[in-house]
């Protein structure tokens, strides 16, 4: 699957759309990004807007926003019943697909470098990416809101910012930050008491004691008491768990649960999971959903539909993080087919080593198909960054080197773990099922493709890295793992000559 990170920023305006649909734009105007939804409260004089991508090009979406907020939103003529610290207020990135929350958090601090740097909006780090534990709360860092920050920021009393000036302009601050995908949940009661609402809430919260990732209270919606929640964490507090203690609590009071409602996007993976719960399918396995099989089979049709589309991405890089993987899938249909059989009982455990290795560098280089294209797009934005001025000459340079340093990395970490496949395979090949042997050899011979079609990609962005001394310590990691592979390649032909009976 692709890597795919969700965006929420959160803008301090809602009254003047044509702002609205500037900053939008803004957000579309990276290929890569689609944007999910659009919210806006005239009340609150806020736009809340969700959408999702590859991880760089998200974060480069959100830089734009937070822009052409900077320059079109003046905080001191700004209000609204919604707390806030800055024309972009918050911005969470949110791990959905092949995508750990230490990535995002990464992500989350080079974003609000770069908002620092190049924008200077004092920046605040809040959630998983905080560096400082007080600002863990988003409700801490927003304390005082844009008024009582702007008095505040620079003292001692926590109002130093993470990155950017020691002072508020008229764009606010903004606080950037990495959290798990939350859930709004409205559980609906048999009742228009709102006491029992208000009662069940309190008890489910985990504020008063109820349950670990749960924000709710009760309220009165249509004539109906209603429990009104944020679930924060779905993975470790699930939904079903949720529902299932209210309607306890309710019945402790003679109502029961009329319906529930969802606000906004839930993740599939949470309602899969409640449905799970509810069906008691114990044994179940994600991939027994139809659908599941029905898109990873038609994913990999698009991607070889993509690659000959003639465009620039994906391109050679992607191509080969594609070999080593399906190198990485013949390693460990050798490892399973090994695996469980008398005959090879004395490698069991081994085999079962190779297995979890392979399987790890299969989701890797699966996820780098992604990241390669990602790191292509990134050079492209680079070179369309404004040259107007001397500054912003220093500033483009500093992207586009910062971009082909990253378009360098990424094949090189695809050729290293390429080399990694051979190894595996070289094992397979070795001790595993002689009777899968070729299939083994298979896997070594597409993670060895790889391996070349990624080194090209190092070779060409190597040469227009102006850090000499940087691209030559990469070029000398590459020639270690090209001189790795060659003895690898030796050592499984000796194996297939030897052990499969074939002739060269």
């Amino acid at each position: 699957m692709p890597k795919i990170v969700e965006c929420i920023p959160n803008f301090s305006e809602a009254r003047r759309p044509e702002v609205v649909d500037k900053i939008v734009a803004a957000v579309e105007s990276v290929a890569e990004v689609s944007l999910l939804d659009r919210s806006s409260d005239n009340d609150h004089n806020r736009t809340v807007l969700t959408f999702a991508g590859p991880p760089q090009p998200v974060a480069e979406a959100a830089f734009r926003a937070i822009k052409i907020a900077g320059e079109l939103i003046n905080m001191d003529e700004q209000d609204g019943a919604h707390p806030r610290v800055g024309a972009t207020d918050v911005v969470p990135f949110v791990p959905i697909s092949d995508v750990t929350m230490d990535e995002c958090v990464a992500l989350a601090h080079g974003l609000g470098a770069r908002v620092g740097t190049e924008l200077q909006i004092p920046v605040f780090f809040y959630e998983e990416a905080a560096k400082d534990p007080s600002r863990v709360n988003l409700a801490k860092v927003r304390k005082g809101q844009y008024e009582g920050l702007k008095a505040e920021v620079g003292t001692p009393e926590q109002r130093i910012p993470d990155e950017g000036p020691h002072h508020v302009p008229t764009t606010g601050a903004t606080v950037i930050g990495a959290r798990d995908p939350l859930v709004a949940f409205n559980v609906y009661l048999t009742t228009d008491d709102v006491s029992i609402a208000q009662k069940i809430g309190k008890i489910v919260r985990h504020s008063s004691g109820g349950l670990r990732y749960v924000k709710g209270m009760g309220v009165l919606v249509d004539g109906m008491a209603q429990v009104s929640m944020n679930l924060t964490n779905f993975r470790k507090t699930p939904v079903a768990r949720v529902v299932e203690m209210i309607r306890r609590e309710a019945q402790r009071y003679g109502v029961g649960i009329h319906h529930s409602e969802l606000v906004g996007l839930i993740p599939q993976e949470a309602l899969v999971d409640a449905a799970v719960w509810y069906t008691q399918l114990d044994q179940f396995e994600k991939d027994q959903i139809l659908e599941t099989r029905l898109y990873a089979s038609q994913e990999k049709a698009d991607f070889l539909d993509e690659v000959a589309a003639g465009k620039p991405t994906p391109g050679g890089g992607s191509a080969a993080a594609y070999s080593a993987a399906m190198g990485a899938g013949l390693v460990a249909m050798v490892a399973r087919l090994s695996i469980g059989r008398k005959k090879y009982a004395e490698v069991e455990e081994e085999m079962q080593d190779v297995l979890s290795k392979a399987e790890d560098l299969r989701a890797s280089l699966t996820q780098a198909v992604d990241e390669d294209a990602a790191s292509f797009t990134a050079i492209m934005q680079a070179f369309k960054l404004p040259k107007a001025s001397e500054e912003e000459k220093s500033i483009r340079l500093k992207a586009i080197q910062a971009a082909t340093l990253y378009a360098s990395e990424v094949p090189l970490q695809t050729a290293s773990d390429a080399v990694k496949v051979m190894k595996l395979a070289l094992k397979v090949a070795s001790v595993g099922n002689a009777n899968a042997i070729t299939d083994g050899a298979s896997g070594a011979a597409m993670a060895r493709a790889a391996l070349t079609s990624a080194g090209y990609n190092v070779r060409i962005n190597l040469g227009s890295l102006k850090d000499k001394v940087k691209a030559e310590s990469l070029l000398e990691e590459l020639k270690a793992l090209e001189a790795k592979a060659n003895e690898i390649d030796a050592a499984l032909r000796q194996v297939l000559e030897e052990r499969g009976g074939l002739s060269f």
